[in-house]
């Protein structure tokens, strides 16, 4: 009987949910309303936009997000702002290099 406790302990780990991911960007544009870029809702106002999930790595959801509002300022993923190198590689994802943002639909 105690052979078993591991393999139920295991089993148990293996099926908890995911810890979903925080991130906060500052886009180089002002963002005033909400932006679904991939898999992320995010929460944009005049200083930042806040957004979670566990779906993907902090690369691909800062790519994303700049592909929608243009190029960052800053993006901080569980806490870890993203190294210059890093958010160069994200900001290589806007195809046009500049910051413009999506147009402001809140009104």
């Amino acid at each position: 009987m105690i052979r078993i406790a591991p393999v139920f302990a295991l089993a148990a780990l293996a099926s908890a949910p995911a810890l979903a991911g925080n991130y906060s960007a500052k886009p180089i544009a002002s963002v005033g309303h909400k932006v679904v870029a991939r898999d992320v809702i995010w929460a944009c106002g005049p200083a930042a936009c806040q957004g979670s999930t566990a779906e993907s790595r902090p690369a691909i959801v800062c790519q994303s997000l700049a592909k929608k509002v243009g190029r960052l300022e800053s993006f901080v993923a569980d806490g870890r702002a993203f190294a210059s190198a890093e958010l160069d590689r994200c900001n290589a994802a806007v195809k046009d290099g500049g910051s413009a943002a999506v147009a402001d639909r809140s009104n």
